[in-house]
């Protein structure tokens, strides 16, 4: 997947994906414009893929920029039916995992439920939200972002966010990364229903057996659960049920 010189544009994705897409040097939100276009009509499996991405978002409504030529940006219209929804997160960590792997890391984690992990750190952000109309699930975006080329020496993160580049120590090709992400997007949504699925990122998970905190519940992560929840026991021993909490029930959605 190595190809230096080679920037992301229109023409080049063009030429690698087989399917219906928006590309954008420069975009808001690829899940907003996801959101719209599938409000519009558009068909499973189409893709707003961005250059940059100035106002993002990730679990729990924190900021997510992505800066221009470093990183893969985008959100994906699909149309799961609404038991298979919590599942997303397992479709989309899998895939970027599967990503990693192809690319020639070898310590890779996911911590629960969605965020894949190279060397104890963080490689991507996944955002899935579903769009309900009258109670009826229209369908849902998976927006993806991946750290390829991005600086983290100088931020806030850099103790606890890596970029593709400096893994593998070579140069990316943006296109050849979504055309492969894409691919194992397929392959994983294909099998959301299965048990194998939930297998598979159960398996991957590197945040089980530890301590952790969700939404202010401290405990150990002892297991997950086939919809994504995580089973933490309190230090009292009582066990409690934290859900990712990135889709929401038609009475729930923030429809931010």
């Amino acid at each position: 997947m190595k190809e230096a010189g080679l920037s992301l544009s229109e023409a080049r994705l063009q030429k690698r994906l087989a399917r219906t897409f928006k590309y954008y040097e420069r975009v808001g939100s690829t899940n907003d414009e996801a959101k719209a276009w599938l409000a519009a009509g558009a068909p499973e499996g189409a893709v707003v893929i961005a250059n940059e991405q100035t106002r993002g978002r990730g679990r729990m409504g924190r900021a997510w920029r992505t800066p221009p030529h470093a990183a893969l940006a985008l959100s994906i219209i699909l149309k799961p039916e609404a038991a298979c929804l919590p599942r997303l997160n397992m479709v989309a960590a899998m895939s970027v995992f599967d990503l990693a792997r192809d690319c020639g890391c070898a310590d890779i984690g996911i911590k629960w439920p969605n965020d894949v992990q190279v060397e104890g750190m963080k490689i991507s952000g996944v955002l899935p939200e579903a769009i309900w109309q009258g109670g009826r699930l229209r369908g849902a975006v998976l927006g993806i972002g991946v750290n390829v080329r991005v600086d983290f020496r100088q931020s806030a993160l850099r103790d606890g966010a890596i970029s593709l580049e400096d893994v593998v120590k070579g140069p990316l090709d943006r296109a050849e990364l979504i055309a492969a992400l894409l691919r194992h997007v397929d392959r994983w949504y294909a099998q959301i229903a299965t048990p194998a699925l939930f297998s598979r990122w159960k398996a991957r998970l590197n945040t089980l057996n530890t301590q952790v905190s969700v939404n202010g519940l401290s405990g150990i992560a002892l297991d997950a659960t086939a919809d994504g929840a995580l089973l933490i026991q309190d230090e009292v021993g009582i066990i409690h049920r934290a859900c990712a909490g990135a889709v929401s029930a038609p009475e729930q959605d923030e429809r931010r």
